[in-house]
Parts: C-alpha cells; structure tokens; sequence
C-alpha cells in the first residue's frame, strides 16, 4: 500500500536520557529496505513475516555491531501510520540511539518532525482529528482524570458523538433541498415538523458538547487560578496546602510574597494553574507596589479566584477592597471562592457579610483536612457530574470553538425555518456541518493541522 508522503522518516519515540530500553521507529514506503542495509537478523527484514518480534544488529558503516536489539516489522495498512513501519528496542543509551538514528539517516530515513507519526496515521485515516489530539493528551496527562479523558477521546468517544449529530444534520439538509429541487416527486423526506425535531435534537447534544468543555478545560488544560487577599490573610499557606508542599515562603511580616508565584496542582480531578499574589493594600514600597499591580492583573485573567480573609481579625477597608475585586470578578463569569482561614483562631471577622454569596468555606490553612474542604468546592464548581455520565467530553479550545459556532449555525437554522423558510434553514445547516467537518479532520485547513501536530512531541 502506497504512502501519500514521499519520505520515510526515522526518530527516537521513547524520552531522552538514559534507560533501559529506547525505541527508534522508522516509517514509510522504504522502512524496511532502510532498516535493511544496518539490520541484521537471521533473514532480511524484507521476508520477516509482519507484526513479529525478531533479535536483530544494529551495525555501523563498517558492518560492525553497535548493539543487539529487538525489531519488529509493521506492513501497511496494519501499523499506526498506517504505513510500512519498523520498529527497533535497543538499550537505552543517549549516545547509543544517537549512532543507530544516525544509520537510519544514512540509510535513507529523513529525521522526523514533532508528531509527524500521528499526522501521517491522521492523514492515512486511522485516526479523526479529535483522536489524534487525544494522543497527546494522554502524553500530557498530569492526573488520572486527564489521561480517562484522553483515552475516551482516542477510543472515538467524542468522534462518534460528532457523527452522530453530522448524520442528523445531513438527514434534515437533504430534506430540506429535496423538497426544493423536487417538489413533485413523491420522495420520503421530512416533513417540517419532522425537520424542526431534527434541528432541536442536534442543537440539544452540540450543547451538551458545549457545555461539557468546563470540565473537560478544568480537567486538561487547567484552570488559571489566583490566590489573593490583602497581606497576611494566609494566601501563601493556602497555597502550600493546596501544592501539598511547601512552595511559598510564609511569615507573619506582611508583604512578604511581593511578585507572583505559579504553580501546578492536581486537586481531585481539576488541575489548578496557581498564582499567589502580593497582598492588596496601598503601599509606598516601590517593589510591593509592583508586586500589587501584578496582583491586579493576575485578578483580571483569572478564572477562579480563590479571595482569603483571615477571620482572627475584624475585617477592614483592604478586605472590602478584595471583596470588591471578587464581585468584578464574578461579574466577568469567572468563578469566586470566599476562603475564610484561620478558624483555629478566635472569630473576630463578621463573617454575615459573606452569607450572600454561594460558594463560601472555612477553613484553617494550615491543617491537612483543609485540603478536601477546597477539594470538593473547586470539584463542584468545575466538574460536577460531568465525568460520570459517560458521556463525550470536550477537551480544548479550538473543539470548543468549532462546537459553539456549530450550535450557533443551527440555532440560526431553526429560526429560519420558522420565519425564513427552509432554502435559509438548510444553508445555516450546511454551515453547521462544515464546523464539525472541520472539528473532526474532515474538512480542515493545513495551518490548523501544522498547528496541533507542532504541539506533539517529535517521534510520536
């Protein structure tokens, strides 16, 4: 089965540094007569029978062996470039793939770019669009709900769903222009009852779609995440709980965090993109003055604001400052936590005037059990239930934007064909369509494929 690309291309698929077994895959129409001319096995590659592991040598120029290794051949369509594939498990030396790399190059393999393997098996339709960016949101998984995510996705959870509203459109958009083109024919098509049942339907799941990219944001990509309150409130305690170690200096001099400290955590199945901030309050510091600044604009981006109020002291103009911030925060759609720390310590806060907002909790920063308290709030607010419906899950923003403009196309479709008629209805159909054609791979350009392979690693 001939290839589409023109090169055979060879890279080291295992992490660099030292192990004990390296993988280097060589792919394309010529891998195996490659392989070839510096393996050596019983019998030649070219006769290994496919899918069979053989001990093989790698050698050098001079017929030499560089190491002992295990190869194994892939014929196409049968491999996961869905293209002849050859496989070689050496030991895992730097130096050592580097020479048996080498030979492949010398040999006739072109060096591979950053996930070319997974754009050739794209591309040779073994994987959807949406599959193939689940492969490298399993490698990127920081937490075992990414990587149950991600498996769904390449298991064609999120493709299958796409289909399924791609095959409900095309029934209706051929219903539509049948009635058009063939107005006397007594043809079975949809009535426009049965029309208007279709759109809502497709509407309905490409909002389910839509809305489940909070989790599926929460759980992937992280959510950007700012601690703040005025100085001494406990934020960089909250920030060590939440981190489980000890990443932020703490004292009982305020002031002390004067710039922004990031950092990534894992809590329950949300990945927190961290920021403890300098604390709100005026200041003739120049450097704190900055390190507030910084706060602010930190605050303007975030998407969940964790704002901490040490209730061992009366609240005053600062707090009423960060309160303040919180609710222009919420205002934007952005999710508020009122953290209310050190309830280890006398209560001297009015904590009634935090009754009004939702999502509240008190905590003492500085005991384990704390953590689970900030846990299942963060969790609520993000995930809910969504990762145990089972249902498809949204990922990243680029699926998001193709879903939400899906949806707007049909809900334009669906007011057509009250007032307009069904030629508009079925050209915003039509456009709907191609947004999912483009989510899934079907119908994409080539800047938008360069850009999601370029974010893989080379080799896979």
């Amino acid at each position: 089965m001939k290839s589409m690309f023109s090169s055979t291309i060879a890279a080291v698929s295992t992490p660099r540094g030292r192990g004990g077994i390296a993988v280097i895959r060589v792919s394309g129409d010529d891998a195996v007569a490659v392989c070839d001319k510096f393996i050596k096995a019983k019998k030649p590659l070219c006769d290994t029978e496919s899918r069979r592991a053989v001990l093989g040598r790698a050698t050098d120029e001079n017929g030499e062996t560089l190491d002992e290794c295990i190869v194994t051949v892939f014929r196409a369509p049968h491999s996961y470039t869905g293209e002849d594939t050859v496989e070689i498990s050496c030991h895992g030396g730097e130096v050592l793939c580097r020479e048996i790399l080498a030979r492949a190059y010398v040999c006739g393999a072109v060096p591979a770019t950053a996930g070319e393997f997974t754009r050739r098996a794209f591309s040779a339709g073994k994987l959807s669009l949406t599959e193939a960016e689940a492969v490298i949101g399993m490698i990127d998984a920081g937490s075992a709900a990414a990587l149950s995510l991600s498996r769904k996705n390449l298991d064609g959870k999120l493709t299958k769903e796409l289909e399924k509203i791609y095959a409900k459109l095309r029934e209706v958009v051929g219903s539509v222009y049948a009635g058009i083109d063939f107005p006397d024919e007594d043809l079975e098509t949809l009535d426009e009852r049965g029309m208007a049942k279709g759109i809502d339907d497709a509407a309905a799941a490409l909002e389910r779609l839509r809305d489940s990219y909070r989790a599926g944001h929460a759980v992937c990509e992280g959510v950007r995440t700012v601690i703040s309150g005025k100085p001494n409130t406990g934020k960089s305690t909250v920030l060590n709980l939440i981190c489980g170690e000890d990443r932020a200096i703490v004292t009982s001099i305020p002031g002390t965090t004067r710039d922004v400290v990031s950092e990534k955590a894992v809590v329950g199945d949300v990945t927190l993109d961290l920021r403890d901030t300098a604390g709100i309050r005026e200041t003739i510091d120049e450097v704190e003055k900055i390190g507030v600044s910084r706060s602010l604009d930190e605050i303007e981006k975030c998407e969940l604001m964790l704002a901490v109020f040490d209730t061992s002291r009366p609240l005053d103009e600062e707090d009423e400052k960060v309160i303040s911030l919180a609710e222009s925060v919420s205002e934007r759609g952005a999710a508020v936590i009122y953290v209310l720390n050190k309830t280890d310590l006398e209560t001297k806060s009015d904590t009634r005037v935090f009754d009004k907002y939702e999502n509240v909790v008190k905590i003492c920063a500085k005991e384990e059990t704390s953590k689970n308290v900030l846990m299942k709030k963060i969790n609520a607010l993000f995930v809910g239930g969504a990762l145990e419906t089972g249902g498809a899950v949204v990922t990243n923003a680029r699926q998001h934007a193709s879903v939400a403009r899906a949806l707007e196309c049909v809900i334009s479709a669906r007011t057509a064909l009250d007032t307009l008629g069904t030629d508009i209805a079925g050209s915003e159909l039509e456009r709907a369509m191609s947004e999912i054609s483009e989510l899934d791979g079907r119908e994409v350009g080539v800047d938008v494929v360069n850009e999601i392979f370029g974010k893989f690693c080379v080799g896979k």
